[in-house]
């Protein structure tokens, strides 16, 4: 089978349809690594405009699991762009009135915000991991990498994300 061939026995997506139906999913994808929605979903309508533009879905995969590998590279992509993970210095916590909501709430924008600091490699990971329930094989194969790499970028990012939050403890 040539790299645009599909499966024999698999007729070609509805790609509007197939869209439609992970839309929501990818974009949390997005937004978990990316932190920030605006960036989130640019990224999903970039990963759409490349499905569309690539040769084909070859069946080779579940097509969710390709358009997630796709959604998971373009946010890589932006994060190195970006030199995100770069930025240490920047505060975990929310500034201003985000102090006055309930703990759950500033929890979870510490966790995201902390999120953002991990090199991409390992936000993948994690994200995929641990914040959407995919199984170790499931994300090793979004990310096209073997599943014992996934479990050490997910304990280097768990390692990285415990320090993280400890050092923002008041």
């Amino acid at each position: 089978m040539t790299t645009v061939d599909r499966a024999p026995d698999r007729a070609p997506p509805d790609l509007d349809a197939v869209f439609r139906r992970h839309a929501d999913r990818l974009w949390s994808v997005a937004v978990r690594m990316l932190g920030d929605r605006t960036e989130a979903e640019d990224a999903v309508q970039e990963a759409f405009l490349s499905a569309l533009r690539s040769p084909g879905f070859r069946g080779e995969a579940e097509i969710g699991t390709w358009l997630h590998r796709i959604v998971v590279n373009a946010c890589v992509d932006r994060i190195r762009a970006a030199g995100r993970h770069r930025d240490r210095t920047r505060s975990l916590r929310p500034a201003g009135p985000d102090r006055d909501h309930a703990g759950r709430l500033v929890a979870r924008l510490t966790v995201e915000r902390a999120l953002t600091l991990l090199p991409a490699e390992q936000r993948a990971a994690v994200v995929l991991v641990h914040a959407l329930g995919h199984g170790v094989g499931e994300a090793a194969e979004i990310l096209e990498v073997r599943p014992g790499t996934v479990k050490s970028r997910c304990a280097r990012g768990r390692a990285r994300l415990a320090e993280l939050l400890r050092e923002e403890e008041p």
